[in-house]
């Protein structure tokens, strides 16, 4: 049995009827309206490069929802670069709403039947309905076998996204037209984990919701007829609409549109929240603002964090690089105020993705062609490396021995804008047991210490080595700490799912089982 891993974004668009035109629509007019998803998805490509898609609405086509996916990037996907094929299939599938959804690799990745929106087709208009979620269910094993205890029952994937697609239509088999705030409830007493998701259905309905502990980010504007949603606000913000319309959906709150009529509600009670600082540290576009919270400005701090703590001799030979792109921010504020030149010692190859969310085999390889390092620029330098965070370390300890041997520094001193993560993530990101993290080995009590990090520097062929410390994180975004999801650099989960798969990820290691933890609780 394989783990579901999935750190996906969504997007989610709507021409509201009798609200007349609006700036922001495409120029063949609100039927058309679809044609904005594919841009928005474009904006929140770093949250998933393995396959894209949408699904639209169009009352007057006998395929009333139509889903057109892929693997592949959004610019693959929906034929970006061939203005022909895009124009034909943007007429194909031509509507007044759609959904929209990128996704990286998960189990079955190259398999598009894996590719989200999810399609369900019915006989009954409101039981016809498309999603799309971004984040994971913590107890989707035992939903899975709750599910199959009915003998007659069959689940074609290894995926917490056909789950899903069931217990929607389980919610949506309870009445004539059960409204779309009560199938939000039902769902939401069945979950444990995170979901931000997106539903359209064959009678033009439309929710977008976000899980009670609002561990996934969700942003959605309004202005005259156009409703939008997405992941991130920066896909909002680049549809034209004004920074100040841009808004967070609050823990447990769903936006429907039904028959027209646009509302915003709270499905279910936040008793806390625990957004996900991960978000702020490596995912999120460094342009976004995700809960009132601006990416670029946390990064920022957590550099001006590092700065602070930083005890190596500073001399004119002293120069700070980033690992490119997500610690640009972080590794600018630092050298700022270290007052030494910020300089890009590293060139990324722009088509090589994300290594730590690829597959076991190939990461190595990909980790040896992602950076080239100037040997101008670091020839004889004393370097402090800033890495926005180390998960598994693949890719730094490659980078370190290539910068070494084709750069040739005096020194390379790693610094990491984040602490240690000593924990699996069971929320939404690909690392579900603690033998494939790099920090754990070195530190068997979760204590930072120097000697520690002496350790870690030499595995990595580094001159040193400093996190920041856990207490860093809520300062440098601006919210308390008890607001943030911080399991993977605390050991503490927010729900009790994530708790019991954190206590069986801890006993493999102690005694040495491999395999994903998921597998593990899979076993009758």
């Amino acid at each position: 049995m394989s783990e579901v891993r999935d750190e996906c974004g969504v997007a989610a668009i709507y021409h509201l009827p009798g609200r007349g035109a609006s700036r922001l629509c495409p120029s063949q007019g609100p039927e058309e309206v679809s044609r904005l998803v594919p841009r928005m998805l474009l904006d929140i490509q770093n949250r998933g490069q393995l396959s894209a898609g949408f699904t639209t609405y169009n009352p007057e086509r006998s395929q009333r929802i139509d889903t057109h996916k892929d693997v592949g990037m959004v610019n693959e996907v929906f034929r970006l670069n061939h203005r022909g094929k895009y124009d034909a299939l943007m007429t194909e599938y031509a509507g007044r709403a759609a959904i929209g959804h990128v996704r990286y690799a998960t189990c079955g990745a190259d398999d598009r039947s894996y590719a989200q929106p999810f399609e369900r087709h019915h006989l009954k208009k409101h039981k016809w309905f498309s999603f799309g979620f971004n984040g994971q269910l913590a107890n989707f094993i035992d939903l899975r076998q709750t599910l199959l205890s009915d003998h007659d029952t069959h689940l074609a994937r290894e995926s917490d996204t056909e789950i899903i697609m069931h217990e929607i239509s389980a919610a949506l088999a309870l009445g004539r037209r059960p409204p779309l705030i009560d199938v939000c409830r039902r769902l939401a007493d069945k979950f444990d984990g995170a979901y931000s998701m997106v539903f359209l259905n064959a009678l033009g309905d439309m929710f977008v919701a976000r899980d009670p502990l609002g561990i996934k980010p969700l942003c959605y504007a309004v202005e005259g007829p156009l409703f939008a949603a997405a992941s991130e606000s920066v896909a909002l913000l680049n549809l034209g609409f004004a920074p100040e319309s841009i808004k967070s959906l609050l823990p447990g709150q769903v936006v429907t549109v039904i028959d027209g009529v646009l509302e915003v509600r709270q499905f279910a009670p936040s008793l806390r929240r625990a957004h996900c600082f991960f978000e702020w540290v490596y995912f999120s576009n460094v342009a976004s603002t995700l809960d009132g919270r601006s990416v670029y400005l946390a990064r920022k701090a957590l550099g001006e964090e590092l700065a602070r703590l930083e005890d190596v001799p500073l001399d004119e030979d002293t120069i700070v690089v980033p690992v490119p792109d997500t610690s640009k921010a972080a590794a600018d504020a630092m050298a700022y105020k270290l007052k030494v030149p910020s300089v890009e010692g590293l060139i990324r190859n722009r088509y090589s993705g994300r290594t730590f969310i690829e597959g076991g085999g190939s990461r190595r390889s990909k980790a040896e062609t992602k950076y080239t390092p100037l040997r101008e620029v670091l020839r004889g330098k004393r370097v402090l490396l800033v890495e926005d965070s180390i998960v598994r370390a693949t890719t730094l300890e490659v980078l370190i021995e290539r910068i070494r041997r084709l750069g040739e520094p005096r020194e390379i001193h790693v610094r990491v804008a984040c602490p240690p993560i000593t924990s699996p993530c069971f929320y939404g990101i690909d690392m579900s047991t603690i033998g494939e993290l790099f920090a754990p080995r070195y530190l068997p009590d979760n204590q930072l210490t120097e000697a520690a990090q002496a350790a870690m520097a030499a595995h990595l062929g580094a001159d040193s080595l400093r996190y920041l410390p856990v207490e860093s994180i809520a300062r440098a975004i601006g919210l308390d700490s008890d607001q943030l999801c911080q399991a993977c650099i605390t050991g503490e989960y927010p729900t009790p799912c994530g708790r019991e798969l954190a206590q069986i990820a801890r006993q493999n290691h102690q005694s040495q089982v491999s395999g994903r933890t998921y597998e593990a609780v899979a076993e009758p």
